[in-house]
This record gives structure tokens, C-alpha cells and sequence, in this order.
């Protein structure tokens, strides 16, 4: 059938039951893109025949790199150092094939109906125990939610090593934005992008009577999932244990990529991100129907506006 809402990821569109069979979806590419529409997430195996050997480098590799953090000693406190690291595909090539693996491109390519390209690495040797939040609030778009998160299990999880859990269903619930909680985005500083909305995170939780659910994932399977589902990691129980994984963040093309947290979409104030792909090193420009869209330059103040500035600031005894 011809798609009357391209503006919308064909596994989050109304119609989705209507078009999933016009998708060219094998079984299991239709269980992933069906348990995606219902529920927000999809747990899949990734494949890689390298994977195994692929983990092992990565956690040679970045062992080093998480302060505070002995691995050698089984005893220690795991969750005492650094817990991530961002972007590390830009020096570690194990870390870059998996964010570019081509099977998992070709099926968030299909789930969503444009090309997909990722632009974000996130490293773990622990647990975040972050409350619960989307991604919509740090990475959106415009049309929305061409954006996704992929999390792979480096390593065996169980209940008392932090895992990572979700909210069934929450990815249709209404996105919070700046304007649903009454404040100004663009300009501001934040300590965390998401503080501002965790009020409202857990009001709508209350509101659904929603439940977490804990993914105790097994080495080498992987969960995508939808840009407005509330995640976060639970509590770590044992802090002598590891939870290897990686999270790739992906966003596709011919859309707006932008930070809500720091923008005001009503005034056309948005923080524009300028990426590029991990798969390709290519830029990928922010357009909008074609067209293409540019961060604006910031004007330096002239010199009457500086000195305007001076006489107010004096006036209000603020020099």
C-alpha cells in the first residue's frame, strides 16, 4: 500500500498492521518489527562470527581506561570508578564494526523506512542504575522518532549485576519536551539533560501504572529499542560484578537531528547536532523535506548593543 505517513518510522505508524506485510520482512525481522510497534522494544541475536573475539579485545582494550575501576581483583568494588565510555569507535575498530554491523543496519533500514546510520558509541564495564528516561530528551528528530538505541550484552547478565530494564508499552506515551513542563531549553545549562523531566518520567509512570521489566541477557544478544521507551539500569545488588555492554545510538536519513533539552522547538530555536556516520565517516546534514537546514551563526554584538547593555547593567547596579 502507498504510505501516507512518511514522516512517521513504519514500526511506530498506526498503519503498521496494514503495512507490515508490504514490508519484504522475513520471520524473524517480523517478530523484531511487531514486538518493536507493541511494546517499544526487541530483543534479537547479534549477528556477528566474530563477536566473541570482538568482546574480548574491547574489554582488553578499554580496561585501562575506566579510573578506579580493578578488574584483576574479583572483590573489588566495580561501580566505585568510571562507568562509560563515550565514542570510543573513534580509536578502537572492534567497537566501531559492531555500531556499523550491516545486518543491523539493514534491519533498522526496513523497521523505519529510511537508510539508518549510527553516530553514537556508549561503553560500559558496569551498570548505569540510572533512573528511567528516553533518549528524545538528548536525541530527537525532526519528523520524530527517527531515533533509536541499540544495547548489546558483552557478557552474561543476571539480577544482581545492575541489568539494564524497560517499560513495556512506554514509548506510546506523550513525549515530554520543554514546552510540556514549562521550561526554556535553548541557552541553558544543565549538570544532566534529563533532570528536568524526571518529575514528569515518573508522574506518567504513576498516571499508566506501569512496571519495570529487567533484561537478564545472555552474551551476544542485543535489544533495540524505540526513542520515547523509558529505560534506565537497576540497582546493582553485588558491586563486585561486571555488566559488559555497548550502546549504539542511530539516527536516519533526510531528518533534523537536534538535542531537546537545549532547544525551544515553538520559536525555532533548536541545539542542531552536526554528525557524521560511523559506518562511513560521511557527513550527514540536517534536512528537512529535502532542504537542507543550518545551525545559524551567532551574531557578535556591535558595539551600541554592547554599550546598551553596559548602561542597563549599571542602571540595576550590576556593574
Amino acid at each position: 500500500m502507498t504510505n501516507p505517513f512518511p514522516g512517521i518510522p513504519l514500526v511506530e505508524s498506526p498503519l503498521f498492521p496494514m503495512q507490515r506485510s508490504a514490508m519484504g520482512l522475513t520471520a524473524e525481522e517480523e517478530r523484531i518489527a511487531t514486538d518493536l510497534h507493541e511494546k517499544g522494544y526487541a530483543v534479537f541475536d547479534f549477528y556477528d562470527p566474530e563477536i566473541d573475539a570482538r568482546i574480548e579485545r574491547i574489554k582488553a582494550s578499554l580496561s585501562p581506561r575506566y579510573a578506579g575501576i580493578d578488574f584483576a581483583d574479583p572483590r573489588s568494588d566495580k561501580t566505585a570508578g568510571e562507568r562509560r565510555i563515550q565514542d570510543a569507535w573513534t580509536f578502537d575498530e572492534d567497537v566501531r564494526a559492531i555500531a556499523a554491523n550491516q545486518v543491523v543496519l539493514d534491519l533498522l533500514s526496513k523497521l523505519y523506512g529510511r537508510p539508518a546510520f549510527p553516530f553514537q558509541t556508549l561503553n560500559f564495564p558496569v551498570g548505569t542504575q540510572q533512573e528511567a528516561h528516553t533518549d528524545m530528551v538528548h536525541f530527537s528528530s525532526l519528523p520524530e522518532r527517527f531515533m533509536c538505541g541499540v544495547w548489546l550484552a558483552m557478557e552474561d547478565i543476571g539480577p544482581d549485576a545492575g541489568p539494564l530494564f524497560y517499560l513495556p508499552g512506554s514509548h506510546r506515551w506523550p513525549p515530554l519536551t520543554n514546552a510540556t513542563i514549562g521550561r526554556r531549553g535553548a541557552g541553558s545549562t544543565l549538570a544532566s539533560a534529563q533532570a528536568p523531566f524526571a518529575q514528569g518520567w515518573r508522574a506518567l509512570r504513576e498516571a499508566y501504572g506501569a512496571t519495570e521489566e529487567p533484561f537478564l541477557a545472555r552474551k551476544g544478544q542485543a535489544l533495540i529499542w524505540a526513542a520515547n521507551l523509558l529505560h534506565g539500569g537497576s540497582h546493582q545488588i553485588n558491586p563486585t560484578l561486571t555488566r559488559w555492554s555497548q550502546v549504539t545510538h542511530y539516527y536516519f536519513d533526510e531528518c533534523i537531528y537536534y538535542t531537546p533539552a537545549f532547544s525551544d522547538e515553538a520559536l525555532g530555536r533548536l541545539d542542531l547536532r552536526n554528525l557524521c556516520s560511523i559506518s562511513d565517516g560521511a557527513p550527514r546534514p540536517n534536512r528537512y523535506l529535502g532542504e537542507a537546514v543550518k545551525k545559524p551563526e551567532r551574531k557578535k554584538p556591535s558595539f551600541s548593543a554592547k554599550l546598551a547593555t553596559r548602561i542597563r547593567r549599571f542602571a540595576r547596579g550590576l556593574t
